[in-house]
Order: C-alpha cells, then structure tokens, then sequence
C-alpha cells in the first residue's frame, strides 16, 4: 500500500528550504496589515487573499508572482509582527510532522520602519523559539541575501555573529539572470574563512553556470533549487543515462539538491510533477532532498510534495525515508547532533508507519 496523505503527515520529515515571507497565514496577513496600517492588499477576506496569492503565482507573469512578496514583506516590518509570523511558521511545520527546519528570510527586507538588521534578527529567533517549543519541531535560521543588492558581505557577518544561537547558515536568492553569485565572492570567502555553512539559489531560473559557479567559484555546500543540473544528463532511449563532468561532480561529491517541486512548476523549471528531474535524479542516486520553498504561494506542505511525488512516482515508505535522510544528512547543525536525529527520531518513526498493521 502507498502511504497515504495523512500517513504522511505523521512522518517525522525535514525541510531544509522554505522561505519565512512565503509561508504566512492569509489570516495573519489581514491581521498584520490592519495593525500596522499597510493598505495595499488586493483584498482583505483572508479567504480571498489565499486565492490571490495562489493564482498571481500560477499566472506565469514573474512581475505578478513578486507582488506577491511585496505584500508578506509589508506587513513584516516591525519586531512584533516577526515574532508572529516566526511563531506561525514553527507552529504551521510542526502541525506538518516536521521535526527539523531550516527557514530562510532576507533581514535587509525588514527594515524600512527603523528596525536594525540586528532586531529584526532577534525577533525571528524569537519568534521561531515561542512557535517551536514543546512541539517537537526545531527550526534553524538561513540568513538571506539578495543578490541584485550590495548587502551580503553585511548579511554573512549577520550569519556569523548569531550562528551559536539559532543562525544555521547563508543564502543569496533572486534574480539568476544577470546576478551571478560571483558578484558575492568576497561574502563567501569570508564565510570559509569564519568555517561557516551556505547554500545558493542556483540551477531554478538560469541553467549550468549558475550551478558551476555557485560550487566551483563560491564553494557552496548546498544547491537551492539546482533542478538545471538535469541539463548536463543525457539519457538514452534505454533509458541508461549519461552524465556530464559537472553532473557527475555534484552526484560524487554528494552535494545536496534542495528540490522544491511544486514551486518549480510555477516558476516553468518543469511541466508536471511526473515529469520534474527529481524522479530521474533519484533513480541516479544523487543526494535530493524535498522542500515547500513558499508554502502560501504553492499552496502546500512537506507532506503534500510528499504525497505528489507518492502519486506521480509510486513511491514508498523507503523513498521518502530515503529524502528524509538525505535532507538530515545535509542539515547545517553539528553531525552528533544530525546523528540523534536520525537514528533517535527519524528512523524509528519511519519504521513505526512502514510496518504498522
């Protein structure tokens, strides 16, 4: 029998990228934008709202689809509206059977009403620390540059000074086209320098020299999105398939791919679920992992890319154990504390869904 949705759901499952602006609670949203007097909502029924956002993200117009995150981000600009939306979103994973987190947001987005990149920091953690105790979920923090801006040097330094006290690692995320993350290099070089962890945006909009600088030039440790690596794999009509030198590194040296399915349909990087690289990815063994990247926008959860990939793939318990490991393994946390993980909390959960009567 295929594990059913609400099976899923109880699975003790890990997502590694998930942005906090992208998976608010319409509800709050009107709540937020009343309190702090932000007045461009398309609407305020919270009802309404949700399917605004899920259709300007399924409209295929990007300058539609980042309206969208001009409404989050308004209404994220004070310390208590942070710590609510944090709060949310640990309370929103856990309730998804989540046990560990990482959730990225850009601090820089949130200071246009005064707060320092250091408050607006603290609040999120704060935030991330009320939503997640006593649910059994831990969340870690991704600080966020963006990389049409002048600001990751400032952002990594930020990553660095909070990284013993909730901050897990670095990200850049934006526009690919034309904003290479080599415009970052000084950034990364200083996090290696600090032995710090980082991810980039790359392979979801822009092909294989996103995917080669982000490794090759900035030495990320992961790849958000990286669905592009897909272009330097050639199968035969076997079925056999042929990878290039670039594929073929990211598979040897296990350097994870945080795929996000369903957002990828949006943004064009695939036509279907049953026709996203990750089924073909996993089949070559590379290190995948699932993700949400916006829960509000993409109108889902880890268990719901789950339970499509169960549908479009015909996978298993063993499958999604497989990403879930996968996704723990490439966690920013210390490796004892990743180890605890899986073989305290993951494993036995798996194996308790997988053999249940």
């Amino acid at each position: 029998m295929s594990p059913t949705f609400d099976e899923i759901r109880r699975a003790p499952k890990v997502l590694l990228h998930d942005h906090l602006d992208g998976g608010l609670r319409a509800e709050t949203i009107v709540e937020l934008a009343r309190e702090t007097g932000y007045d461009r909502l398309p609407t305020n029924d919270p009802d309404n709202l949700r399917v605004w956002f899920e259709e300007a993200s399924d409209s295929g117009s990007l300058e539609r689809y980042l309206e969208t995150f001009d409404h989050t981000v308004g209404v994220m600009q004070t310390r208590e509206s942070l710590v609510r939306v944090a709060a949310e979103c640990a309370e929103d994973l856990a309730a998804d059977g989540v046990a560990y987190a990482e959730v990225r947001f850009a601090p820089e987005q949130h200071t246009t009403t005064g707060l320092s990149l250091d408050e607006v920091v603290e609040a999120v953690l704060e935030g991330f620390k009320q939503g997640s105790r006593g649910r059994g979920v831990r969340v870690g923090t991704l600080l966020t540059a963006m990389r049409h801006q002048a600001r990751s040097m400032e952002i990594a330094e930020l990553a660095v000074r909070y990284r013993d006290v909730g901050v897990v690692g670095f990200d850049i995320a934006g526009a690919e086209a034309g904003y290479p993350p080599t415009r970052h290099l000084d950034a990364f070089e200083y996090l290696q320098r600090e032995n710090a962890h980082f991810t980039i945006h790359a392979g979801e909009a822009f092909g294989l020299p996103s995917i080669w600088q982000a490794i090759q030039w900035c030495g990320a440790d992961r790849l958000g999105h990286g669905v592009r690596i897909i272009d330097d794999i050639t199968v035969a009509g076997d079925g056999t398939a042929k990878l290039g030198r670039l594929a073929a590194y990211v598979r040897d040296k296990r350097i994870p791919l945080e795929m996000c399915p369903t957002s990828n349909l949006q943004t064009g990087a695939a036509a279907s679920i049953a026709e996203h690289p990750i089924g073909l990815l996993r089949r070559l063994y590379f290190r995948v992992t699932v993700n949400t990247d916006n829960r509000l926008m993409s109108r889902t959860s880890l268990s719901m890319e789950f339970a499509k990939l169960v549908e479009a793939f015909g996978y298993g318990w063993d499958d999604l154990q497989w990403f879930t490991v996968n996704a723990m393994k490439s966690a920013f946390i210390p490796f004892d504390e990743r180890l605890a993980l899986i073989n305290g909390r993951i494993k036995p959960g798996f194996a308790q869904l997988k053999w249940q009567p």
